[in-house]
Parts: structure tokens; sequence; C-alpha cells
């Protein structure tokens, strides 16, 4: 079996292993001992997606950890920044969150923070992993006990963000908000209200089915026309789980966590507040925008995909900004971890400051063509071992050329393939793509 821990928690189908109700009693178990054997007072902030899953996940998860001695508080519907949030200053010893952040409705996952409200370190995944594998629980009974709901700590999550405000001007702007169905459907517009923004909500109303269902971040179209319709502003998409955001300008141009992070970084540097004049960024980050924040004097650090790689590469080099292309954005001044709401009051802040639209910010900002094919796999061959790979890659890689550029890597969250290529001649692309995307979906591709 492989690794049950990807870059983002635990995922799977729901009522499949290993979230399949034994297997999730087992996982509130083994968290609860394995935060005894680290000397911690077993008590935990928990959260939910609004998946039809997710309560009876939490419910079973939470009991698990009451039968081994521990203590939960449920924050119910919430933000995944928002229990990282309520952990680290909630004096919890750990923080865990019932969601699938982006995926259909039929997945979902654990995610679980330490203390400082940060993904728990590799070594803890792996004794976590080891007690699901190695003890099923197969004759053991189950007990199932209620946890409490505290509506205070969303309250005090929304508090947290308002008081983060902080634009010296005063500018009612229009805003749509795509909530995806998920997590932000109330919070968000609670939010934008309180700070006497006028907001327009789209796909604010979970059923337990259509989270991410053609809407929010992934699906960013229905944004931008409404945006255009409305006359607004701005638009903002969040993801199921509302770590990530994405924009329309008030011309219905989409716009991803690249222009995000060039926007924050001359902000943030014009204020004299961006450590070491530095961004922390992964390779799937557009080269234009190394080229943009360069000539701004500001360097941008590369690491792998995945949010918790930015963050580890942030503390390492004393960054405070770094983020993913997909809208994942950490403001490390703020928080721990990506919050798609804390982003969005930092993006509108600098609407207000300087008095101008969100196409006229970026106006300067070019992007070089890039491409992202996605390939559903049913099995995550090591790509070098597919025969003719590596030299498929090498002969590509020269008809890119020395301004080109190519990623291609498993999807840490899904039997996915992704295919990243960039380039100045953009008619190159496409093909060269499709030479790659064939050769892995011949070998390994879902049939």
């Amino acid at each position: 079996m492989g690794k049950l821990f990807g870059t983002d928690g635990l995922r799977a189908r729901a009522g499949e292993f290993p979230l399949e109700a034994r297997a999730v009693y087992r996982l509130g178990q083994a968290l609860a001992s394995l935060l005894q054997e680290k000397g911690r007072e077993p008590r935990i902030v928990i959260g939910r997606d609004t998946r039809e899953s997710s309560q009876w996940l939490e419910e079973y998860f939470c009991s698990g950890f009451f039968q081994a001695g521990g203590q939960a508080v449920s924050a119910g519907v919430i933000t995944t920044p928002g229990v990282s949030f309520l952990t680290r200053q909630g004096g919890f010893s750990a923080g865990v969150v019932i969601s699938a952040s982006h995926n259909p409705y039929e997945d979902n996952g654990i995610k679980i923070f330490s203390p400082g409200g940060t993904k728990i370190p590799e070594d803890w995944e792996e004794r976590l992993e080891e007690a699901l594998i190695k003890d099923r629980l197969e004759e053991r009974k189950i007990k199932i006990e209620k946890v409490e709901v505290d509506h205070s700590l969303r309250s005090a999550y929304l508090d947290s963000l308002q008081a983060s405000w902080s634009a010296s001007k005063k500018d009612k702007l229009k805003l749509v908000v795509d909530c995806a169905n998920g997590a932000s459907s109330e919070l968000a517009p609670q939010l934008f209200r309180a700070l006497h923004f006028e907001v327009v909500t789209i796909n604010n109303l979970p059923d337990g089915r259509n989270i991410n269902a053609r809407c929010g971040s992934l699906h960013p179209e229905s944004l931008a026309r409404a945006v255009v319709e409305q006359g607004a502003d701005l638009g903002i998409a969040y993801d199921g789980d509302a770590d990530r955001a994405i924009w329309s300008d008030e011309q219905g141009h989409i716009l991803n966590g690249d222009h995000t992070l060039y926007l924050l970084a001359l902000y943030f540097k014009e204020k004299a507040r961006l450590k070491n004049n530095l961004v922390v960024a992964t390779t799937m980050s557009n080269l234009g925008l190394e080229q943009s924040l360069a000539e701004n004097g500001i360097k941008l650090l590369r690491t792998r995909v995945g949010d918790k790689y930015v963050l580890e590469e942030m503390v390492r080099q004393g960054a405070n900004l770094g983020g993913e292309q997909s809208g994942h954005t950490i403001l490390l001044d703020y928080a721990a971890t990506g919050d798609g709401l804390l982003t969005s009051l930092k993006m509108l802040e600098i609407m207000v400051e300087r008095g101008q639209s969100l196409s006229e910010l970026v106006k300067g900002f070019r992007l070089y063509p890039q491409i992202l094919i996605n390939l559903r796999v049913r099995e995550k061959v090591p790509l070098k071992e597919i025969p003719g790979y590596e030299d498929l890659i090498e002969d590509v890689k020269k008809e890119l050329g020395p301004q080109g550029r190519l990623e291609v890597r498993y999807s840490g969250t899904e039997p996915l393939a992704r295919i990243m290529m960039e380039g100045p001649d953009e008619n190159k692309l496409q093909p060269l793509a499709r030479r790659i995307v064939n050769l892995i979906d011949s070998f390994c591709g879902q049939k």
C-alpha cells in the first residue's frame, strides 16, 4: 500500500479505506495516543466542510479520539485556515479538518494541524499511517458520541480577519463572491458585509453534493460573467475549504495566484514589509512572475508543488510571502497557512489604498503562454519507469528551447498526472504536451 497522507493530508473516496468508519475511528484513537506520547494533553478543535459525508466522518473521528482519552470541540462548518487559526490561538494540541478541498463531493479528507497551526510533520503522519494499516479494528466495538459544537469559535475567526483590515481609506467596492457551495458560504458574506462592502454571493447554498460542482476557484467562468453583469469591481472565487482564492477583474478577466503574489509583493515592498525582498512560489508559477518580480528588485525562490513545501521554504529563508499559482497564498505575518478570506482582504486593501481597479494594477504584468493538462491515471507509476519517458522529455525540452519550462508530476491529492508547459511560442506548446500525455496515457492512463 502506498503512502496514505499526501501533500494536503489524507484524502480518498468517503466510505472507502482509509475513509471508512472503522478506519476513521481508529485514526482518532491513534491521534489521541500520539499526542499523549508527545507529552501533550489530547485536546483538539475540529471543523468540517459542507459535504454530506463530513458530519459522520467528524463523529467517527471524535468518537475514537474520546475513546482514547481525548477531548474535542467542534467549530462546525468552517474553513481550513479557520481551524488553523483556532488551533494556534486556542492553545489546542492539534486541529483537525474534515474536507477534501477542491475535490468533488464523493471524496473527503482529513487534515491535521500541529499546535502552531501548520500541518503535522511527516514522522507524525507515518505513526498515524502505521496505526491505520496494522490495526484495522476488526472486532472492536465502536461507540459513537456526539461532539459539542461551539459557535463562538467561528465568530473568533471572523473577528481576527476583521482586525487584519488596515486600509486607511474608505471605498465601498462591489464584490461578487463565489463560495463554491463550500465552507465559506456563510463566512465570506458575513466578513465582507461587516467591512461595508456591497456583496453579491453565488454558489453559497450547499446541499451536501454541490460543493465545487462547476463553480468556485476551479471553474471561475460563471464568476467572471457575474462580475460583468453586476457591474462589480472585483470577483472572488474560493474552493471548498477556502484556503485558496482567485479573481475576476471588473472586465471579466480571470487572474490566478501568480497575479496575487505579484501585487502583494510590490505592495509589501512599498510598505517596507517584504522580508528579505523574497517571494517563495512553486515550479508551477509562470516565468513571467519571476521576471516581473526581478524587474522590481524582488527574488523568486521556487519549491516543489504543495503549500506545505512553500511554507517550509519560507520559514527556512525568513520570507513572509509565498504561494501557488492555484491560489494558495501564505501571508506569514498573519497566518500559518493559506487563507482565501485573508488574501481577499489584502488584495482589497491594495485596490482601496491605491484607488485603482484590479485590471489597472496588473497592467504591467505579462505572463508567458502556459498550458496545464490533467490526465487521470489508474496507477501512479514512477515516471522514469515508463519506457521511453526520459528520452521524450529530453527531446521536448530541446524543442522548447532555453526560455521554455516543463513540469511533469503526479498530483498529491488526486489520481492525476499533471503536465505543465510554458514558452514564448504558444503554437509549440499543445503538440509537445500531447506527446507526453499520449505516452503516459498509453502506459498507466485510466481506461
